[in-house]
């Protein structure tokens, strides 16, 4: 298992009719401000400030192909050369990060070759390294390269 340790951050938040709302500064719009965005912003933020990743190299919530379905991965980081790096599947934090979970960052995988698989529910995060053709457990998030 990996330790996070989230930064503060002053999130942009405003109250409406519905449900609550946060502004997401990658895709520059207000997100409906659900247990898992929540996770996923905080995340992103921990990738930003903590990790020194770019902002520029990180995709957020893209749609890709699996077979006939159409899916939408969570965090997606892209490396220097622009190719697929980092695969991040976030969940709220009363899933538990099961085979299930597991499973689905697998199937993401498919579509979107990358070197490290993260899963998170904010609480717990566990992480892979693909190295020839095996993924190996990780026990930190890797250093922007």
């Amino acid at each position: 298992m990996i330790k996070i340790k989230f930064p503060e951050f002053n999130y942009r938040i405003r109250k409406e009719k519905e449900h609550d709302s946060i502004f997401d500064p990658i895709r520059k719009q207000w997100v409906a401000l659900t247990d898992e965005e929540w996770v996923r912003q905080n995340f992103i933020r921990f990738l930003v400030q903590e990790m020194k990743y770019p902002e520029t190299l990180i995709a957020v919530e893209k749609e890709i192909q699996l077979g006939e379905l159409k899916k939408r991965f969570d965090i997606l980081v892209y490396d220097k050369q622009h190719s697929p790096w980092m695969l991040v599947e976030c969940k709220s934090p009363d899933i538990a990060l099961d085979d299930k979970v597991f499973q689905q960052v697998l199937r993401y995988h498919i579509s979107v070759q990358c070197t490290f698989l993260i899963i998170t529910n904010g609480q717990y995060t566990n992480g892979w390294e693909k190295v020839g053709g095996e993924l190996k457990e990780i026990m930190e998030i890797p250093g922007w390269v």
